[in-house]
This record gives structure tokens, C-alpha cells and sequence, in this order.
């Protein structure tokens, strides 16, 4: 699906990544190239609301890409460097169902790449990433948007030199 983010913006496509605490997930993602933007989120919940209990979400980021910089297999490599895709409900320290690890779009062509993206992997038989369409997409709450630019020292369960992987070093 194509979205148009606002007045300047040219044509983006967007996918819902979820690979544990989305603080980490989203600060990786963001410094990749043709990444347009990102926003931190619930995937595929049942409520309407942030702030009710847990109702089956699971942590996300929403990515606005430029798929004609980045494509979407690309994209995937780049995710699978920063997620055990064998860990059931578990990233790093992190432990619980809405820290599973997934993949959601509400485009049909996102989810069949993402299907042969992991057909294609040595050990796919033992992948236990979640494959689905976007049902339901939810914003966090401000104090969730690009946490770990506003207080680098948080905890994350992704180490620090992958996280900054492909950050680009300011001279």
C-alpha cells in the first residue's frame, strides 16, 4: 500500500516490524537508508485505545520507506540482524506475547516477500516470526516515540554497536 505522508512528501510504503521492546527496534530501523520515517506503535491488537490492558498487541514500529531505495527483502535482511527469529514471546530480557517477534502490512505483496524472505533461510522450519496482515495499528504514547534519542542510556535489549550499526557519523 502506498501512503502519502504529508504535503511534501513524495510516495512511501510502509510495514509494521515487531522484534521485541520497539525502542531498540525503532532506533536501528531509523538509520537505515531510504527509511523515511518511523513511529512507534501496536500491531494487531483488539482496543482502540493505549491505555487499556493488554489486549493482544504486539510492540511495533511502523516504517515509512522509499521502496525504491530500500526494497522490501533488504529491509527484512536488515530486521533479521537485529531479532532471534527462533525466540517465542522473548527478545533479549524482554519476555511476554506482545514482545513477539512479527510482520504486518496491509499490502498482500509485503507479506508474500516476507513469506519467501524466510523460505529462502537455511533453518526456516524453526522461524517462528509471525506473518499476518495489519488488523489494527495503534500510535504509543509520545513517551515511547524515539526513546532512545531522548535517553540514550535506557536499556535495550539490542547491543549498542548494532543498534547504531548504519548510523551515520556526524563530522
Amino acid at each position: 500500500m502506498k501512503v502519502k505522508q504529508g504535503q511534501n512528501d513524495s510516495q512511501f510504503d510502509e510495514i509494521f516490524l515487531a522484534g521485541g521492546c520497539l525502542w531498540g527496534v525503532q532506533e536501528f530501523l531509523r538509520h537505515l537508508p531510504g527509511i523515511h520515517r518511523t513511529e512507534a506503535g501496536r500491531a494487531n491488537g483488539i482496543s482502540n485505545s493505549i491505555n487499556t490492558e493488554y489486549d493482544g498487541y504486539a510492540e511495533c514500529v511502523k516504517v515509512v520507506f522509499d521502496s525504491e531505495k530500500l526494497s522490501i527483502n533488504r529491509l527484512l535482511g536488515y530486521f533479521f540482524e537485529i531479532i532471534d527469529p527462533f525466540s517465542w514471546n522473548k527478545q533479549g530480557g524482554d519476555i511476554g506475547e506482545k514482545y513477539r517477534t512479527g510482520i504486518y502490512s496491509e499490502n498482500p505483496k509485503h507479506l508474500y516477500s516476507a513469506q519467501k524472505f524466510i523460505l529462502k533461510l537455511n533453518d526456516a522450519d524453526s522461524v517462528v516470526v509471525e506473518i499476518r496482515p495489519l488488523t489494527n495499528y495503534l500510535r504509543s504514547s509520545d513517551e515511547h516515540q524515539d526513546r532512545l534519542q531522548k535517553y540514550p542510556n535506557e536499556n535495550c535489549h539490542i547491543p549498542l554497536k548494532l543498534l547504531h550499526k548504519y548510523k551515520i557519523k556526524k563530522i
